[in-house]
């Protein structure tokens, strides 16, 4: 059966021009010519994707995207949004409506058609694990910004993904301001804020996927709302609540954290089977992680449940490992060589180095740390062929790209810092 794509435009000639270049792609293509009515043919067709004009009468592309959005049954379906406007500003307005992609006219039959073919191949659902057991939980924390917190994390629930081939559910609680729905080029067509006046008793599973934002990795984001207020009623019982649905059905759920000791970093902090605290080689880095590693103390964390991570943000002048350790008493399991250049064009394009750059050394860097920190089942039970089928085919992937230490975690020394 052919897929159903609705287009709206309130140009007769620019609506035949959009049909005639998916039509014989072999796609059922229907049509709509304002806002109000694509809302009614929407309903009425059921279609598998969107296309939106903005500048119609009655009612504007944007504004038609953001009811569609709420909308169970378009909440999850690809939207496009097709305007003469090809502003920044326009495209920002685009994606906070919730659009999944945004294309200029005059456009090219051939790319409208790849990337309608590119939509729809990425909204195909992946298969989640059953409620049978319970997933592993692992939070990215750090008391200092600015030290690749939120990069770590979805690095990390991508490699996991791709690894084992299997849904991850990544969720952004860093509520105010959180990003990870922007690292995946993810549209906010949701987020927590669907959740804030839920009441934790009514919150289940379904309810939580409905939620979530799928990426062709496999990655299922839980997106922070796009602005502070609406996450004002995101309470730490509803934390406890979407977290433990999520462990139940995924088999990595990753979290990242704010820089703060909230009540709602607590409930995830708590949660978690590892927290993997997040520190650089300056000293104001190390000062705060001192900090919270007092307050993990306090608060009767075991020392076996923190994971240090030092990423090198800075390729001079950075503090000897040795004399971090010294000062934390404790050992850094991972270091994260300096690659601020990769990671900055991975942020602007929305494509982690774990999944775009997998064969290149920093890719291979960063999923054989997901690997070493993966299910215990899982890493004593590889599967034939995980993530892009070199797992086992590379003579080199996962043994010999970085060292293991007893506990199972890489260490890679960092480009221009001391060992």
């Amino acid at each position: 059966m052919s897929q159903k794509i609705l287009v709206v435009d309130d140009s007769a000639m620019n609506l035949k021009l959009v049909v005639s270049s998916l039509a014989p792609a072999g796609y059922e293509v229907v049509t709509a010519q304002n806002g109000r009515e694509a809302l009614l043919r929407a309903e009425t067709v059921q279609p598998d994707m969107i296309i939106l004009d903005v500048q119609m009468p009655e009612m504007n592309g944007y504004e038609a995207c953001r009811r569609l959005r709420r909308n169970p049954h378009f909440s999850m379906r690809p939207i496009m949004i097709l305007t003469a406007n090809n502003s920044l500003e326009e495209r920002i307005r685009g994606l906070e409506a919730g659009a999944d992609d945004y294309m200029a006219k005059p456009f090219e039959a051939a790319e409208l058609q790849a990337r309608v073919k590119a939509l729809l191949r990425r909204f195909v659902p992946h298969a989640l694990a059953p409620a049978t057991t319970q997933g592993k939980l692992l939070s990215v924390f750090s008391l200092r910004g600015g030290v690749g917190v939120s990069t770590i994390a979805t690095n990390l629930a991508a490699g996991m993904a791709q690894i084992w081939e299997q849904p991850t559910a990544l969720v952004d609680m860093v509520l105010t301001s959180g990003q990870c729905a922007l690292m995946f080029n993810l549209p906010l067509r949701s987020t927590w804020a669907d959740l804030a006046s839920v009441p934790s008793e009514d919150i289940d599973f379904e309810l939580v996927e409905r939620r979530m934002l799928p990426h062709a990795s496999g990655v299922h984001v839980l997106a922070a709302a796009p602005r502070p207020e609406q996450s004002e009623l995101i309470t730490a019982d509803k934390v406890a609540t979407v977290l433990g649905e999520l462990r139940d059905h995924f088999p990595y759920v990753v979290i990242d954290l704010p820089h703060d000791f909230r009540e709602t970093t607590l409930t995830a902090l708590d949660a978690s089977d590892q927290v993997l605290a997040v520190l650089s080689p300056e000293i104001a880095s190390v000062s705060m992680a001192a900090c919270m590693l007092d307050v993990f103390d306090q608060i009767g964390y075991p020392r076996a449940k923190v994971t240090l991570v030092l990423n090198t943000t800075f390729d001079r002048g950075a503090l000897a490992r040795k004399d971090i350790e010294s000062t934390l008493k404790m050992p850094i399991n991972t270091v994260i060589p300096f690659a601020q250049d990769y990671f900055v064009n991975a942020l602007n394009r929305g494509v982690p180095p774990v999944i775009e750059m997998s064969t290149r050394p920093l890719g291979a860097l960063l999923e054989d740390w997901a690997f070493s920190l993966s299910s215990e089942q899982h890493r004593t039970n590889r599967p034939e062929k995980p993530g892009a089928e070199r797992y086992n085919a590379s003579p080199n992937a996962h043994s010999n790209a970085a060292p293991m230490r007893a506990n199972n975690m890489p260490t890679v020394r960092a480009q221009g810092a001391a060992p």
